[in-house]
């Protein structure tokens, strides 16, 4: 098989980038210092949120996230089966009991009727969740508004996982500002919209959930007295209020973050300008290509096309292996976390979710970053229709 000339997904590291994590090696601070909150600060602007918390991945943002809220055993998570494991794990985490909601066949999000159909049988069964997460796959919002409105109707929490969008917007405002959620999340891993290393955020309006995931990414350590159970000791005095955890983002990734949010309108143009080239060069092929929701502006981390299988003669695995055989690092976004042997041993099974399901039997991901030229570009979609004609 040949090299994969061509990935799925690239950082984008500039000299900017660079002197940025300099300045910080020479600098007193390598870690707990002033980078981190000029970086959540950053972000929260951007994004229009009161509170930004950065930790040192998505996961974990997501499983603090879920902690401020309460979540813990008796209680239950729903998110979608179409994303990575992580944002049904970290109901786990918490000794929740997690299930998920089928996707929409148009956005590959969950899908907000899905949603409405399972609340109103868990209801009868007394078995609602406490917490929803919405996964904005690929970079695209879920319906936020229908979900937010099910969840004052139904009493949830919501959580964005919003691990491929940021830069992306819902209607008209920005991905993060939380107006139908009560915490959203990011990602900084290094094929995202924007990159720290590794890195992830979690985005409030809430002070008393601000305060508490602060407090748990850094041991359930405080210094402040307003939070001791008496007076400091002394000056050197520190408090462990909670169980937390070491999740901490160091300053050099900080660094690196404040120095790629110059840049993030511009990474997410490129992206939708490599989107529309796609869509005019792919159109015509026996492809289901993206669809995008008037509502939304996607931050667009991924590319994904469906193959319609009945009008070719090769399988799902011959065409992903026909173009990674042509030096073309494709994707699968994502295997369904139902499917999962962990997840089946917690007894679901393979027809559960069938929109996921198929989604999944169908779904490529195509090479999508910054710095990816049109001839390569170009390359990718001769490779596509070379794959299908086979």
């Amino acid at each position: 098989m040949a090299a994969q000339t061509i990935p799925y997904g690239r950082q984008d590291i500039t000299d900017a980038d660079i002197a940025a994590v300099v300045a910080v090696l020479r600098s007193d601070w390598l870690t707990q210092g002033p980078a981190v909150p000029r970086f959540e600060d950053a972000v929260a602007r951007y994004c229009g949120a009161q509170h930004a918390i950065a930790v040192n991945s998505a996961t974990s943002a997501l499983h603090i996230a879920c902690l401020a809220l309460g979540l813990g055993p008796g209680d239950r998570l729903w998110t979608s089966p179409i994303t990575f494991v992580a944002s049904a794990n970290c109901g786990l985490y918490c000794g929740a009991e997690v299930d998920f909601v089928d996707i929409d066949p148009c956005t590959y999000n969950l899908c907000p009727k899905a949603l409405e159909h399972k609340l109103l049988e868990a209801e009868q069964q007394g078995r609602l969740p406490k917490v929803v997460v919405a996964v904005h796959l690929c970079g695209q919002s879920c319906d936020m508004q229908a979900i937010h409105a099910l969840s004052r109707r139904f009493g949830f929490c919501i959580i964005e996982d919003a691990s491929h969008a940021i830069g992306g917007r819902y209607q008209g405002e920005p991905v993060g500002n939380c107006r139908y959620s009560d915490i959203t999340v990011f990602s900084f891993h290094p094929v995202k919209i924007i990159t720290t290393g590794e890195g992830g955020m979690a985005l409030t309006n809430d002070a008393g959930l601000a305060k508490r995931m602060a407090l748990l990414r850094s041991h359930g350590i405080t210094r402040d007295p307003a939070q001791m159970t008496h007076g400091p000791d002394g000056p050197w005095y520190y408090q462990q209020i909670e169980l937390g955890f070491n999740y901490r983002m160091t300053e050099l990734q900080a660094a690196l973050g404040v120095s790629q949010m110059d840049r993030i309108d511009d990474y997410v143009r490129r992206r939708h300008a490599l989107a529309e080239r796609y869509d005019a060069r792919l159109a015509g092929l026996p492809l289901t290509l993206p669809w995008q929701h008037p509502d939304s502006y996607s931050g667009l981390h991924l590319y994904v096309i469906r193959l319609k299988l009945d009008q070719i003669d090769r399988t799902h695995r011959e065409v992903f292996e026909a173009l990674r055989g042509q030096g073309i690092g494709v994707n699968l976004h994502y295997i369904p976390v139902h499917t999962q042997p962990y997840y089946q041993r917690m007894g679901f099974r393979a027809g559960d979710f069938p929109e996921a399901e198929r989604y999944y039997a169908e779904a490529i991901s195509l090479p999508m970053y910054p710095t990816m030229t049109e001839s390569q570009q170009d390359q990718v979609v001769a490779a596509i229709a070379e794959a299908l004609r086979a």
